[in-house]
Formats: structure tokens, sequence, C-alpha cells
């Protein structure tokens, strides 16, 4: 079974979707124009899409959907909260399928596409094929205070540079201090702010320290996207209903879905997922030992590349 990424590939077409609100969403299709469908969630939210992320899947087989959602990467406005709920994304999948001509498809998202992942399944059972879902995050108020203060448990240091960006007398309510100053509308305000949450993230989301994940997460594009747009979430609850997503489980547990988690994920950690596999027993559940949160620690991606070697018998 293969265990490592696809060589890289370039994008077959791409463009720009008007969804309306004001919002433009960067889209691209790679590998098999007339493959098996696949579209593929980033994280955050916000945190954008990446060349990358198109080589978990076989080129020969799968036609490769990837997009940046509201807000995020090369999607414009850039950072743009107007109009952006869970709700507003689930309806621009279904958007972009419909143009892209695509009956059905895979569903692949980790962390925060995830959450959307199951969202988008939840109201569209019937355009979903099979879920590939990584690093669970259920957008429930435990795991939005787990990010914002549980995290120092293990990374006190990170944590203490987070927190040691706000003033001590806004230190006890992290997350509002970090939303005034993300909505500032001047880059002066927002850009420090962005850099020190995101960083946060990227410096507790590998088992191993990775300098290059942290570098990665502290780009200005990534970082406002990310940080702006996962703290206009995090104060929102989501736009979820609490434990909304496993208390719909059912609408969805006839599709093909496999699971992986890393058991020292510290930005999702591995009570969410137990949850949700005990809810939805259905599901093939794999605990990655020696990994973390990041896609593309070994094991995890091991088990992502297999996942999608599984399903490349489907018929769309």
């Amino acid at each position: 079974m293969r265990s490592e990424l696809y060589p890289e590939i370039e994008p077959v077409l791409s463009g720009h979707l008007d969804v309306g609100d004001g919002h433009s969403l960067y889209w691209e299709v790679s590998g098999n124009v007339r493959g098996l469908p696949v579209v593929f969630l980033h994280g955050g939210p916000g945190a954008g899409a990446k060349p990358v992320h198109r080589r978990f899947f076989d080129p020969e087989v799968y036609c490769i959907v990837v997009f940046d959602q509201r807000g995020a990467g090369r999607s414009t406005p850039l950072g743009s909260l107007e109009a952006n709920t869970t709700q507003h994304i689930v309806a621009d999948m279904e958007r972009l399928r419909e143009h892209l001509r695509i009956d059905r498809w895979l569903v692949f998202g980790g962390s925060w596409g995830s959450t959307l992942a199951l969202a988008y399944a939840e109201a569209h059972p019937a355009a979903v094929l099979a879920l590939i879902l990584r690093g669970i995050f259920l957008c429930r108020p435990s795991e939005i205070q787990w990010f914002l203060y549980g995290m120092r448990e293990v990374f006190p240091e990170n944590w203490r540079r987070f927190s040691g960006y706000l003033p001590a007398e806004e230190r006890g309510d992290i997350l509002a201090a970090f939303h005034k100053r993300l909505i500032d509308p001047d880059p002066a305000v927002h850009l420090p702010a962005a850099r020190a949450w995101s960083t946060y993230e990227g410096a507790c989301s590998t088992l191993l320290p990775s300098p290059d994940t942290v570098r990665g997460f502290a780009d200005d594009v990534t970082a406002l996207g990310l940080a702006r747009i996962e703290a206009h979430y995090f104060i929102n609850d989501c736009f979820l209903r609490p434990d909304q997503l496993i208390e719909d489980v059912d609408r969805i547990r006839h599709i093909p879905t496999v699971i992986v988690q890393g058991r020292y994920d510290m930005v999702c950690p591995v009570r969410s997922a137990d949850d949700l596999t005990q809810a939805w027993p259905e599901a093939s559940y794999q605990i990655v030992p020696d990994a973390g949160h990041n896609a593309f620690e070994p094991g995890i991606r091991t088990a992502l590349v297999a996942a999608t070697e599984k399903f490349k018998k489907m018929r769309a």
C-alpha cells in the first residue's frame, strides 16, 4: 500500500467563482478531469489551501478539486468576515459542485476541514460518495477553550508567547482581546496579532518541533486569513448548535468514512474523535500512535494516502 504523497502536479483548470456577498472563491481542478471527483477542504477556518494538498490523491484516478474558502488564501477579499459562516461555506460547496458539473464527490477534510466536511455531508448526503476526515474538530465550547487556554498544559512556552502578546489585564478573555485587534482595519494592529495567533497554532500542531511549519503559519496571507476568520468563528460558536455534528450523524452513517486521528493531537485532541466514533461506529477509525495534529506527519500522511487508495475503485 502506498504511503508517500504523489508527485507535484499543476492544475488543469482554475478560476474564481462569484458566490455573492462580495466574495469570489478561488478554485482549481488537477489530475484526471474525467476521474473520480474529490474535494479537498482546508483547515482554519481561514488557512487556505496549498499546492501540496493535491498530492494526497492519485492524479491518474482522481479529479482533484481544491478551493479556498471565503476570505482565505487566493479567494477575495482576503480576511473578509462579511456573510462568512459555516452555512455560507456549505452553500458555496454546492455551488462549486454544480459549477463543475459534478454529480457526487468524495469529501476530504482535516481539522476545521473535518468540521466543514461533516456539516456539508449532513446537509447534502446525496452529494457525498465517501468521507476522509482527519483531526476531528466539532466546534464545541470545550474545544475552543482548550485551544485558547488548555494547550498551555503541554506547550507553556508557546502559550506564554501567545497570551503575552496581550496586556496582562486582557488575558482573562483572550478570544475577545484578539478578536478586537484582528478586526481592526489598520494592518499595523491586525497583522502582528494575526501572526501571534497563527504561529501559536502552528507551533502546537506537530508532535516534534517543526520550524518549517511555524514559518508557514507566519506568512502574512495565511496568518491574516487564519487568525481573523478563526477568531470570528470561535466567537460565534462556529455558527453551529451545541453538538450539532454528532446529533445529526444519522444522516450520514451510511456514507463510507475513514477517520484518522493523531494520538497526541494538541490542537484537536483525540477526545472529539472518540466521541464522534462512539456515536458513529460504522466509520473506520484509526488512531496514529506517534503523531500530533499536522496532516504531513509521517503516520498521518501514510494513513490519509491509504484512505485515498482504498476509495479509488468507487464510482461517481
